[in-house]
């Protein structure tokens, strides 16, 4: 339009000073006024092709290849994604706060909160938790998947990691803003994540999960303390001594001594070397096993082991 107008006002000075032109200047002149208004048109023209707004591309859907049982953390590291639409926070800290994929509203899924593992450690963030996150807000589940103060943050560790996801859950409002129904909630851990959900949904009664599902979950705190891989021995120093040394602080944060909700389900892989299968003997619970899976089967989307995870979220 403010091109239009301004071939129009240059018409109308053109020929004001046309009047008073003799004839021959005014045969340069006609030329110059053609030739000077084609460039106008054609100027304008160039501008509206240069601001026309660029087609938005919707989300890149992944598909993600089978893969046998027993896969490792480095394979999942290594898996594409898609990226969050939203950081939301949770807490004044850095740390506090987590990352949303809205997933598909037509399908109405319940939103899934995810907590990840990584032996409650600082060397394992949120990160590794996007190809989950990622498969699942495909399947149609927003996915808010939490990062916490872990071992090794100031502030992390027993009982700071354990507040900061009980935080978490206090504050789903913060999420209705983007859109995001939080009246039907999953409460989805893995690993020392699902040792955190369980605890949780065992003190925030509040909320009527419609289910929490531990995968590989870590239950028994002592008794996994005294153990020698990796994950095990880095239980002391989330709980800051041992058990004879801090049996209060284990007794609370043992999930045998706690009232669960009927809605659990532990997911756990009887080839799972980092968590021993006996870590599902809860009471009360739901308890399904899966043959030949591994730790890290349940947060590769590929696997048989997250096959059977969508199934139950489908309950």
């Amino acid at each position: 339009m403010k091109h239009i107008i301004n071939v129009f006002c240059t018409m109308v000075w053109y020929s004001n000073q046309y009047l008073h032109l003799t004839a021959e200047h005014k045969m340069k002149s006609r030329g110059m006024f053609i030739f000077g208004l084609l460039g106008c048109l054609m100027a304008g023209t160039t501008t509206a092709v240069h601001k026309a707004p660029a087609a938005v591309k919707p989300p890149q859907t992944i598909v993600y290849p089978s893969v046998a049982s027993q896969v490792s953390f480095k394979s999942v590291t290594e898996l594409q994604v898609t990226q969050p639409s939203q950081k939301i926070m949770y807490g004044d800290n850095p740390l506090q706060f987590g990352w949303l994929w809205p997933g598909d509203h037509a399908s109405n899924k319940p939103l899934i909160v995810l907590v990840h593992g990584g032996c409650w450690l600082n060397a394992f963030g949120v990160d590794h938790s996007f190809p989950m996150a990622t498969a699942l807000s495909q399947a149609g589940h927003p996915v808010w998947s939490l990062e916490y103060r872990r071992t090794g943050d100031e502030g992390g560790g027993w009982p700071g990691s354990f507040d900061d996801i009980k935080s978490a859950l206090k504050n789903l409002d913060a999420l209705n803003q983007h859109g995001i129904n939080t009246e039907s909630i999953i409460l989805l851990g893995h690993s020392a994540g699902g040792h955190l959900a369980l605890l949780a949904a065992s003190e925030l009664t509040e909320i009527k999960f419609k289910q929490v599902i531990g995968l590989a979950a870590i239950t028994d705190i002592s008794r996994y303390a005294l153990g020698e891989n990796s994950c095990q021995t880095a239980t002391p120093k989330f709980m800051n001594g041992l058990p004879h040394e801090q049996s209060a602080d284990y007794h609370q944060a043992n999930l045998i001594y706690r009232q669960l909700p009927a809605s659990v389900t532990l997911l756990h892989g009887d080839a799972d070397r980092i968590v021993p299968i006996i870590q599902t003997k809860l009471p009360a619970v739901n308890v399904e096993i899966i043959p030949a899976a591994g730790h890290f089967d349940w947060v590769h989307p590929g696997s048989p082991a997250f096959q059977k995870l969508l199934t139950v979220l489908d309950l």
